[in-house]
């Protein structure tokens, strides 16, 4: 178990899977300039990139945030289950997610907050589980937060979910169980959670998606969802992944990410990096360079 310390709080990482991503570099990455790229094949061989598949390695994992005061898991993954027919990396899993998070040393009753950064099917999974035929919340005892942004453009009354695969699923079998137990919080802007921990808006990659700012004594991180889904995409801020529904947006917000981490000296950790997940930023020149941080504990 991988656990980092800001403070006094700890963040564990609670994996889901981890390995190559389902498209090509040119499709996962929009504007990619494969010399640029290829600069970097010396550090991202073979943890960040699979040159035989040419295909990058990303993760699926959640956050877990443990404070005095609160137990949070951030970002639930693909879940198990869930029919994901066009999303093959996420169709009817059935991976020991919940057993990870008992060996961390938190069971599902221990969560009080479940902070989802939006909501696509990779983040929003174990919010619920199949009991008995039905979905129900996943966490019993915690707040669902969620964007009222985000809820309502993929919510019931959007257009496009009826134009988009899966998307009635997904909010269907992850969202709708949530709201129906009364545990969702919808969101309208920034949202302290307590004076260590502050959600912010962060739209691009979807409009309404946000972002966890921790600051403990002075210590601070950044959990940035899926605005940087790759490291690479540190040195290279302009290029978006194919998933972002606003891409001039979602360049504007990634700096405005990294330009928070160098300013504020603040760790970044993002929900798709590979080992060691965990990245400080420092300037190089107009941009960016990344120093990866190695956990400071094995667990509990």
């Amino acid at each position: 178990m991988q656990t980092w310390k800001i403070g006094s709080t700890t963040v564990t990482r609670i994996e889901e899977q981890l390995g190559p991503s389902g498209s090509l570099v040119e499709s996962f990455l929009t504007g990619v300039v494969r010399e640029r790229f290829n600069r970097h094949l010396s550090w991202m061989v073979p943890v960040h990139f699979d040159p035989v598949l040419d295909r990058l390695i990303t993760s699926i994992h959640s956050w877990l945030i443990r404070t005095d005061r609160h137990t949070i898991l951030l970002d639930c993954c693909a879940g198990n289950h869930k029919e994901r027919p066009s999303q093959p990396r996420f169709h009817r899993q059935d991976i020991p997610f919940l057993e990870r998070l008992r060996a961390a040393g938190a069971r599902p009753e221990d969560i009080d907050i479940v902070l989802c950064t939006h909501l696509h099917a990779d983040h929003v999974g174990w919010n619920t589980r199949l009991e008995n035929g039905r979905w129900v919340p996943t966490f019993p005892n915690a707040r669902y937060l969620f964007s009222r942004i985000e809820h309502d453009f993929w919510g019931p009354g959007a257009g496009r979910r009826a134009q988009e695969f899966d998307l009635a699923a997904i909010y269907n079998d992850s969202i709708l169980p949530v709201i129906e137990a009364k545990q969702a919080v919808l969101l309208d802007g920034a949202h302290a959670i307590d004076d260590r921990l502050m959600i912010e808006p962060s739209p691009g990659h979807t409009l309404g998606h946000v972002v966890l700012k921790l600051d403990d004594g002075g210590d601070r991180a950044l959990f940035c969802g899926d605005t940087l889904h790759h490291p690479v995409q540190v040195y290279e801020p302009t290029w978006n992944s194919c998933f972002c529904e606003d891409p001039v947006l979602a360049r504007v917000t990634r700096r405005k990410m990294l330009e928070h981490c160098c300013e504020n000296r603040a760790l970044l950790f993002p929900t798709h990096f590979a080992a060691p997940h965990v990245t400080a930023i420092n300037r190089e020149g107009d941009g960016f360079r990344l120093e990866f941080i190695a956990p400071a504990a094995a667990g509990f």
